[in-house]
């Protein structure tokens, strides 16, 4: 995965963390929450970021982490979702869009190789528009 429980920790702390991932109230994140949710945000990156990079991501760059963890902690807040929460997500959503249309690259992408193009192989050609006069089209 592109982050973990620690890494949650890290940017919402602790008590956050449990507000909105423990579940099943006995004071510890339910692992399964969480793994759902780090789930989520690899497949939403893997979408975006496939487009470019082969995937999944072999080396994690910190950008991808930070992306992974504002996805995770977004939809860990299932129901009122503070908007700095909700800023963080729209942001990693717009940088994952901007990587995909080629705008922006993965800092720190040493390794990573990127995705095959859509015309591979592909031998394009340009020929003169074709015109008409009295001895037909050419």
């Amino acid at each position: 995965m592109y982050a973990s429980l620690d890494d949650l920790i890290e940017r919402a702390g602790e008590t956050e963390i449990l507000q909105i991932a423990d579940r099943d109230g006995d004071g510890i994140a339910d692992p399964e929450v969480i793994e759902a949710a780090l789930v989520h945000a690899e497949n939403k990156i893997n979408s975006w970021v496939g487009v470019k990079y082969r995937i999944p991501l072999t080396v994690v760059p910190d950008l991808v982490r930070s992306w992974a963890v504002s996805i995770a902690r977004y939809y860990l807040h299932r129901y009122e979702r503070p908007e700095y929460v909700a800023n963080d997500y729209k942001d990693a959503i717009s940088d994952l869009k901007s990587v995909a249309e080629g705008k922006a690259a993965v800092p720190g992408a040493a390794g990573l190789t990127p995705a095959a193009s859509d015309q591979a192989g592909t031998v394009l050609a340009v020929h003169p528009a074709p015109h008409f006069d009295l001895r037909g089209w050419r």
